[in-house]
């Protein structure tokens, strides 16, 4: 009698322990193919292959991630879109948290005004205070004015303000750690597998990640003016390729995570929350080098690297790459660097709104042989001034006391339409 009430409880347990491990919730994952519908991202068209358009390529890489992961019955995957439709970003996000998603990838493609920018980057929410680091941001962000949900939701949100843009970061911090892990490993694995460049793992203030409540990613896949990396992600193979390496990364982050936490069905007691990362009082730019050449966006010396503020210091022109207020992000940057190359990159801090004490900043638009009167910089300015050095004509213009208000003065004469200027330090 007590063997069979023994054998009937033990098949119950076995029955309970079973349903217990199968009725465990899935990892949800929400897979975000980019743009769509009336928003078709960056294009191109070529005589070869015809139009390019990001829309298309994002969805494509999107459906071939979806199939792999689907076939594992670990994960549970949702898509914003499935066909060629624009879901608000509001949708986007909204879908995401109401699925109680565990991680949420957006698929993209890069765009660029040189022509030989080329390589993949991966962004997670951690925004900037500093606008020239927006750029990116600001070019994503556009596609807000394409729904009348998104103008309501997000019309009160300055990208500019300091307090909602640290307030951004007090929300996005306790997710930031784990986007980053999978930030680094799908990188890792274009450059590893796939043989491609790595531009690096960035923060950005992007309204598409902004929102999410989950760790989340958003993943520039390859450029689409690159003529020969535009040609790679508009194959099967390319798309194959790089959807192939985001898996292998989700699937890397899973195991990760599980160790992590000990896996779903591990009881863990509760440890308190980390503290927020706070703004640091400086702002951190990350020096590359010092060198009496000047160079130019996009020359091969500067490694790919974009967001790059030059300054002129006692004839020397030292290159800055990225700025933040943030620890983490500083430590990021300074890796970036030195994985680009620059072994010797270290940071730079830097204090905000700080007057010059003794001097002033100019801006330094052309170096190299004199300017005649018809010139472009001396038809469109006024007051600038000239020196000559070792045979060298310098054409400066401005004074201002900042740094801050160097580099905005600097953005003003790139609207006009004077590129490659060096922001100047002048001791007096």
């Amino acid at each position: 009698m007590h063997k069979q009430n023994f054998k009937i409880i033990l098949s119950f347990l076995l029955i309970l322990i079973s349903n217990l491990i199968f009725s465990q919730k899935k990892f949800t994952i929400v897979l975000d193919a980019g743009h769509g519908g009336s928003d078709h991202g960056a294009n191109r068209t070529y005589s070869d292959i015809g139009r390019v358009a990001e829309k298309d390529i994002t969805l494509a890489i999107t459906l071939k991630l979806g199939v792999m992961l689907e076939k594992n019955r670990d994960f549970k995957v949702i898509y914003t879109r499935k066909f060629d439709e624009y879901p608000s970003l509001s949708d986007r996000t909204n879908l995401a948290n109401r699925s109680k998603a565990d991680l949420f990838v957006s698929i993209h493609c890069n765009s660029s005004q040189r022509p030989t920018a080329y390589g993949t980057e991966t962004y997670v929410q951690g925004p900037n205070q500093n606008n020239e680091n927006l750029e990116v941001a600001k070019r994503e962000n556009d596609v807000i004015y394409l729904d009348e949900k998104d103008k309501q939701i997000f019309g009160s949100y300055n990208p500019d303000s300091p307090e909602s843009l640290i307030a951004l970061k007090l929300q996005q911090s306790k997710y930031l750690e784990s986007s980053l892990l999978l930030g680094g490993l799908v990188e890792d694995n274009f450059v590893n597998k796939d043989k491609r460049f790595s531009r690096g793992v960035f923060q950005k203030n992007l309204h598409v990640l902004r929102m999410n409540a989950m760790p989340s990613v958003l993943i520039e896949t390859g450029f689409i003016n690159h003529p020969e990396e535009s040609h790679y992600i508009a194959s099967d193979k390319g798309q194959s390729e790089i959807a192939e390496s985001i898996y292998n990364a989700i699937i890397d982050y899973k195991k990760a995570i599980d160790r992590k936490t000990g896996g779903a069905v591990a009881i863990k007691k509760q440890e308190p929350e980390k503290p927020a990362e706070v703004p640091l009082k400086n702002d951190f730019r990350i020096l590359l080098m010092s060198s009496p050449t000047k160079y130019n966006d996009g020359d091969p010396a500067l490694k790919g690297l974009n967001y790059i503020l030059t300054i002129k210091e006692n004839g020397q022109y030292k290159y800055y790459y990225a700025v933040t207020n943030m620890a983490s992000v500083r430590d990021i940057n300074l890796k970036s660097a030195k994985d680009a190359g620059f072994r010797n990159a270290f940071a730079v801090g830097f204090m905000p709104n700080q007057k010059i004490s003794m001097g002033y900043y100019t801006i330094e638009l052309y170096a190299g042989d004199k300017l005649n009167g018809n010139s472009y910089i001396l038809q469109n300015l006024k007051d600038v001034e000239r020196t000559k050095d070792s045979g060298v004509f310098y054409y400066t213009y401005g004074k201002v006391y900042t740094l801050e208000d160097a580099v905005k003065l600097q953005k003003e004469l790139e609207g006009k339409g004077i590129k490659n200027t060096v922001i100047q330090k002048v001791y007096k």
